[in-house]
């Protein structure tokens, strides 16, 4: 049986080879990857882009507009780096904007525990725009990357909303300043 599949993969290069066209051969990662994207349920919030065209799906971007919240009005971006090991390995995410939150840190570290230990074959990249989303809506004080917005988040709620939107807004928290993202 193997080898009926090797037959008709050689027979489908060799039209493509006739035809004047190169077959570039799609790791597992890359196949099932196109299958995730192709199956995505977006939520209203969320929009994906790929800045090196449609032929690299290996990397893409989200943006995240959240619709309730303490960053409501903010717009806030995410790049994806898939490896061709997908789904045995997660994907890499960063966030591009600069934002104060206790889950992501300054230089764009994203904390969700699915993108690291909690990771598994079966999780795909919906789930992992929807735990994005659910950043913005809980973020969450007890498993921070920014220790000093999570104490605040924890200590005083009131503050740290006023820190918010200070830094969306495009101005300081403490010593660093934030560019604006509304």
């Amino acid at each position: 049986m193997i080898n009926l599949f090797k037959i008709k993969g050689q027979k489908r290069e060799e039209a493509a080879n006739a035809a004047g066209r190169t077959v570039k051969k799609q790791s597992p990662g890359e196949l099932r990857l196109q299958k995730d994207i192709s199956e995505l349920n977006l939520p209203n919030t969320t929009k994906i882009s790929f800045p090196n065209g449609k032929d690299d799906l290996m990397s893409f971007e989200i943006s995240i507009k959240p619709d309730e919240g303490y960053y409501l009005g903010g717009t806030f971006i995410f790049t994806f780096q898939i490896s061709p090991s997908y789904p045995h390995e997660p994907p890499k995410v960063k966030c591009k904007t600069k934002l104060y939150h206790p889950n992501i840190d300054l230089e764009g570290n994203v904390c969700l525990n699915i993108l690291r230990e909690d990771w598994k074959p079966v999780l795909n990249i919906n789930t992992v725009i929807y735990g994005l989303n659910l950043l913005f809506s809980q973020p969450n004080d007890e498993d921070p990357l920014n220790h000093e917005a999570a104490a605040v988040l924890r200590d005083n709620p009131r503050l740290f909303e006023t820190n918010v939107k200070r830094a969306m807004s495009g101005g300081y928290v403490g010593q660093v300043h934030f560019p604006r993202c509304m």
